[in-house]
């Protein structure tokens, strides 16, 4: 069969720039959470390796931007470093900094390869942290800076803007379980932090289209469908629950400019509302997106409550629902994570009937996998998994497109194996493998099979198994 992607689809992967960048203590950086956690406790982080190990891009981004050219990218997405451009949260711009990014943005351009940039990728500055983090609204007044400063110095050349990356991700793992900091478990706290992050993002948008450059401004978040075990009423209502708190308290408001109905009387029902003030509910209705993008990895199984809730224990959402593991599911054995390709493709319907098919583009799907070095064959790894992962997973893509879906890219997680938060490189993701000692970058399979899949636009699945393009 023929997969044929429509006229000037984009291809290409997405990064961070604290996964990426290295050069973390240099150049006028200041610090981010991730620096002041690691200095704190070392222990937490996968082998002992810090955020300063990444992928060197800031020294390597000219060549960088090259073996992506290699490949055929005609996109990729990246971060800006708030701590890097403004080191103290507020207040005075990094020039260095700024150089970097203006260099990077114009080198991608001149590649011919469409910069998509995000404001916020997990990485908090450490001086506005230290006052609070989103918890603080006073931390959402300098985002909104921060911000309009990117748009103001890039805005000329960036066309495609993000205002944050999976914000949910930060929610739970700095406010609920434990795996980012600041290490709170407090789901008030969570909310709050939830909250003052969409009025963060609605001050974004809202400063972008005043400054009318031209482009347009979204968000990405990581929609992962909650389905439930059984069509039991109370596993619905549980898989409901699941999408209102892990789903739709960021779609909706950045989609639709209000949160949902139900989502409101759940939070007040278990006293978890965060504080609101006058206006806020007139931001949030105008920092509705242009465009979304998708980070989809893993479907969500949850089942109603198999045993009665211990309600002196502190809230959280297992209040409302219970993990389920489906039996005979596809599994990546390497990562613990389920492979359900027809996931994606049921986001996409859900944004085309139910969020007025609003334009969206994946931006984020990826294998990681541990140990990856075993599949090192005659220099190059032969990551045949990879190619069945993104294969399946477009050809769902492509299923949703032609049923009206408005999805107008393809990115993979990630471009080079990355530095990844607590886990530093126990997991590979990247088209191109890295040597550690050497930092040499050499392409896998995979990234042969994109290359020939972007530069034709598609691919064809032969009945016999074997693949050619079209």
């Amino acid at each position: 069969m023929l997969y044929q992607f429509p006229p000037h689809f984009y291809w290409g992967s997405a990064a961070s720039a604290t996964q990426t960048e290295g050069a973390a203590a240099q150049f006028g950086k200041g610090d981010n959470i991730w620096d002041h956690w690691y200095q704190q406790e070392p222990n937490r982080f996968y082998q002992g390796v810090s955020p300063q190990q990444t992928s060197t891009f800031y020294q390597h981004f000219r060549d960088d931007i090259g073996l992506m050219k290699a490949i055929n990218h005609n996109s990729f997405r990246t971060s800006i470093s708030w701590s890097r451009l403004i080191p103290d949260g507020t207040g005075e711009v990094n020039q260095q900094a700024v150089a970097f990014y203006n260099q990077m943005i114009d080198e991608l351009i001149a590649q011919g390869i469409e910069p998509f940039l995000c404001l916020f990728h997990f990485d908090m500055p450490l001086a506005m942290q230290n006052i609070g983090g989103f918890e603080n609204r006073k931390v959402v007044a300098a985002y909104a800076y921060y911000a309009q400063t990117c748009f103001t110095l890039f805005g000329d050349r960036v066309k495609h803007w993000f205002t944050f990356n999976e914000p949910v991700v930060t929610v739970e793992g700095g406010y609920l379980y434990n795996f980012h900091y600041p290490n709170v478990v407090d789901f008030r706290r969570a909310a709050t932090v939830a909250y003052h992050t969409i009025l963060a993002h609605a001050e974004a948008v809202k400063r972008y289209r005043k400054l009318a450059l031209g482009g347009k401004i979204g968000i990405i978040l990581n929609l992962t469908p909650s389905y439930p075990r059984s069509d039991n009423e109370a596993d619905r209502l549980a898989s409901f629950h699941c999408d209102l708190l892990f789903n739709r308290s960021f779609l909706d408001p950045a989609v639709k400019g209000a949160y949902p109905r139900e989502l409101i009387e759940l939070l007040d029902h278990y006293h978890q509302l965060p504080e609101i003030e006058l206006g806020d509910c007139r931001l949030i209705e105008q920092g509705k997106v242009d465009m979304l993008g998708i980070n989809y990895y893993q479907p969500r199984r949850v089942q109603a409550k198999l045993h009665a809730v211990n309600h002196t224990n502190p809230f959280m959402p297992e209040w409302l629902f219970d993990e389920y593991r489906m039996p005979g599911c596809k599994m990546n054995p390497h990562r613990g994570w389920e492979i359900y390709e027809k996931g994606v493709y049921d986001i996409l319907i859900n944004l085309r009937d139910n969020y007025d098919n609003l334009p969206c583009y994946i931006s984020e799907n990826g294998m990681g996998v541990e140990g990856e070095e075993k599949f090192l064959h005659n220099g190059q790894i032969q990551d045949d998994y990879r190619i069945d992962f993104i294969r399946e997973h477009l050809k769902w893509v492509h299923r949703a497109i032609e049923e009206g879906s408005t999805c107008f890219g393809y990115h993979m997680w990630t471009f080079i194996d990355n530095w990844s938060w607590c886990n530093a490189y126990k997991n590979r993701y990247g088209f191109y493998r890295l040597d550690l000692a050497t930092q040499q970058r050499s392409l896998k399979k995979s990234g042969e099979w994109f290359a020939q899949t972007a530069k034709h636009n598609g691919f064809a699945d032969l009945a016999t198994g074997e693949q050619s393009w079209i």
